[in-house]
């Protein structure tokens, strides 16, 4: 690559959380390498629940999330978790650099790179940003624009680096969108962001208000006095969930019981009855949503209500369902309305306007390529992929 030098930064979502008493204590893996752990690792089978993939958990009555161990089987199994994650970590970097030195290095002659941030390795950003990389290089040899995905944090890494200049477009959320370009909440003290531009949108990141059934909870007005995770500090689903909760009167910090526990867990602590709900958005279907529905612990979800009040207040929301059809042992019998964001990619204004114009030519051209891409994309439209441009639209 010239310099001999590679930069990584990723997110893979690879968080150990030790919960427990003086008898009892679990392990719990992020989503993404659930299954892998349990493969290489054998011996601590009998601390960390059983998956045979990720997202499945097992039927055995005898598998659940609770299991008797001694402090020293912990200490041994958390270090061979390190030690495992650390090889993880090593073997993605040095694929990363691969990957990158061979991209460059394929760059057709007298072409200009653009790099689309996306987020997590296995996540929903990195496969559309993969998505359009795909339909636009096709043409490469006739348009001379190459497109490369670089794995990142997601929506707010995607905007810092596009302003910084470390990448030309990024994958993110239209709330969060909004925000960065009008100088709100987290970018408050930075000012707006004005050389934000959208330039189309994709599919939609619905709220999902995922519940137990035994715990009573019908629609978000039941949420008071439960246990609910609202989610993580900077979190897409923290500031949707707060947004909802506040739209029909309910305060987190005194009407409810908030947890902020990340998303790689919720589906075993709703399992497990550490939380009664949980709120989650995103595309469907969703693997941690799939995993929380099921357990032995029936699920339900929940109505989001005052949706037209929500609309009105915050333009950068629109309205969707959740489609029962992915989620079978889910007891809904129909699906589900609710609100979403939208994942909105986004350029700089710097970037030249027949660059940008040449990839939404090939993406909007290729819309039939991109729909079979995954199942959270098939009901793209040329007109959905305009709706909800959350800053203005790149020249």
């Amino acid at each position: 690559m010239g310099t001999g030098e590679c930069t990584f930064n990723t997110n893979l979502n690879i968080d150990f959380h030790w919960v427990g008493t003086d008898t009892f204590c679990t392990i719990k893996a992020s989503e993404a390498i659930r299954g892998d752990i349990m493969n290489e690792l054998g011996i601590v089978s009998n601390i960390l629940p059983t998956w045979r993939n990720p997202g499945t958990r097992t039927t055995e009555p005898d598998m659940g999330l609770k299991q008797s161990c001694q402090p020293w089987v912990v200490q041994r199994a958390i270090g061979l978790l390190r030690i495992f994650v650390v090889l993880l970590i090593i073997t993605a970097t040095l694929i990363s650099c691969e990957s990158r030195e061979r991209s460059e290095k394929s760059l057709p002659p007298n072409s200009i790179l653009v790099r689309i941030g996306t987020g997590n390795v296995n996540g929903l950003y990195h496969h559309a940003g993969s998505a359009i990389a795909e339909v636009v290089n096709r043409k490469t040899k006739n348009h001379h624009v190459f497109c490369q995905t670089v794995y990142t944090g997601g929506s707010v890494d995607n905007f810092r680096e596009i302003i910084a200049g470390n990448l030309e477009m990024g994958l993110g959320q239209s709330d969060l969108l909004y925000q960065a370009y009008n100088g709100q909440r987290q970018w408050r003290d930075k000012g707006p962001q004005a050389d934000l531009r959208a330039i189309l949108t994709l599919n939609k990141e619905s709220v999902t208000l995922v519940a137990a059934v035994d715990a009573g909870i019908n629609s978000i007005t039941d949420l008071r006095g439960k246990t609910v995770n609202i989610g993580g500090p900077g979190s897409g689903e923290r500031q949707s969930s707060l947004d909802a909760l506040e739209n029909v009167g309910i305060d987190y910090t005194k009407d409810l019981v908030a947890k902020e526990y990340k998303l790689a867990v919720v589906d075993l602590l709703l399992q497990d009855g550490k939380i009664e709900a949980f709120f989650h958005s995103a595309g469907h279907p969703s693997p941690v949503i799939l995993s929380a529905t099921e357990g032995y612990r029936k699920v339900r979800f929940a109505l989001i209500t005052g949706l037209d009040r929500l609309l009105r207040k915050y333009p950068y929301y629109v309205k969707a369902y959740i489609p029962i059809k992915f989620y079978p042992q889910v007891t809904n019998k129909a699906d589900v309305g609710t609100f979403a964001v939208k994942t909105t990619l986004v350029a700089s204004a710097k970037v030249p306007d027949e660059v940008v114009y040449t990839i939404t030519r090939e993406v909007f051209e290729n819309i039939d390529s991109i729909r079979k891409y995954r199942p959270t994309y098939e009901t793209l439209t040329a007109q959905s992929m305009l709706e909800c441009l959350a800053a203005p639209i790149h020249p």
